[in-house]
């Protein structure tokens, strides 16, 4: 692959908090207001989100959705931040963004939009049970990570579809994983793509570096244990979704090291994926 398209696909990704359906300054703002540290009231946080109404129609229309089964309707944004509380509403506030960041392009053919929010949320979900089986991170931060990891591939398809179909085909012909045929292709893999558009938008690094790392966690400077229970979750999920392939084998080596029960993580992945709440948030956010 040519350097210089490499630097010029590199180059614009900050570019992309602009593409963002919201202002990106609520979204820096919604982190500020809900980090641990934070002393924000929920009128505060409430206050931000109705600054843009399309944001806050939307994350109520999620909020009464058949996901949360919440016994009453809920009518206010401050409302949903108090039933639902502030690392669910900045999770409905982040899968909004990056939905809404598709509508303005043409995705390849080949790229399905519903799978890829299947993966990512049940990836979500693996890496909030691990993190509270495993004690590392936070369980909350520890979602959102896993609703963001791929997210790099998302931003390929979006901004250089012919490029995703040319990497698609390099894993097929050449039998590598995703992640291996972009580093081949690009010289980079989608991880260091989807960091620089988090960090673009001013995400905190407990977030946005075990993204970068999230196939690298032994290289991560300070966040190794979390980028290591992301990538547990991505590989449970893939070994569950495709019990046949090689991801089965390669979560008990993760497991091994990790001194933990592969049969247990396995269970934990599968019991997940045959919930119903992956589909019904996918129901309401498309």
């Amino acid at each position: 692959m040519n350097r210089e398209k490499t630097q010029d696909f590199l180059n614009e990704l900050p570019r992309m908090r602009e593409d963002l359906p919201f202002s990106p300054a609520v979204l820096k703002e919604l982190f500020v207001q809900t980090g641990v540290n934070s002393m924000s009231s929920l009128e505060q946080v409430g206050d931000t989100l109705t600054h843009d109404q399309g944001l806050a129609t939307r994350i109520l229309s999620l909020a009464n959705s058949a996901y949360y089964g919440l016994q009453a309707d809920v009518k206010s944004v401050q409302r949903a931040a108090a039933v639902l509380g502030m690392a669910e509403i900045r999770n409905i506030v982040l899968a909004l963004g990056v939905n809404g960041l598709t509508k303005n392009y043409d995705m390849p053919e080949d790229f399905d939009l519903t799978e890829y929010w299947r993966h990512q949320f049940l990836v979500a979900m693996i890496a909030k049970e691990l993190s509270r089986m495993r004690e590392v991170g936070k369980p909350d931060n520890m979602f959102t990570v896993g609703l963001l990891h791929d997210i790099g591939k998302l931003i390929t398809a979006m901004r250089r579809p012919d490029d995703w179909v040319a990497i698609q085909e390099l894993a097929e012909s050449d039998n590598l994983t995703p992640a291996e045929a972009e580093d081949e292709y690009w010289g980079l893999d989608h991880a260091i793509v989807g960091a620089l558009v988090l960090k673009s938008w001013d995400l905190p690094a407990d977030l946005v570096e075990p993204v970068n790392w999230h196939h690298a966690p032994d290289l991560s400077p300070e966040h190794s244990n979390e980028a290591t229970i992301v990538c547990l979750a991505d590989t449970a999920a893939i070994a569950v979704e495709n019990p046949e392939g090689p991801f089965v084998a390669r979560v008990e080596i993760m497991c091994e090291e990790m001194e933990m029960d592969a049969e247990e993580v396995l269970e934990t992945a599968e019991e997940l994926l045959e919930s119903e709440d992956v589909e019904q948030f996918i129901r309401h956010l498309s």
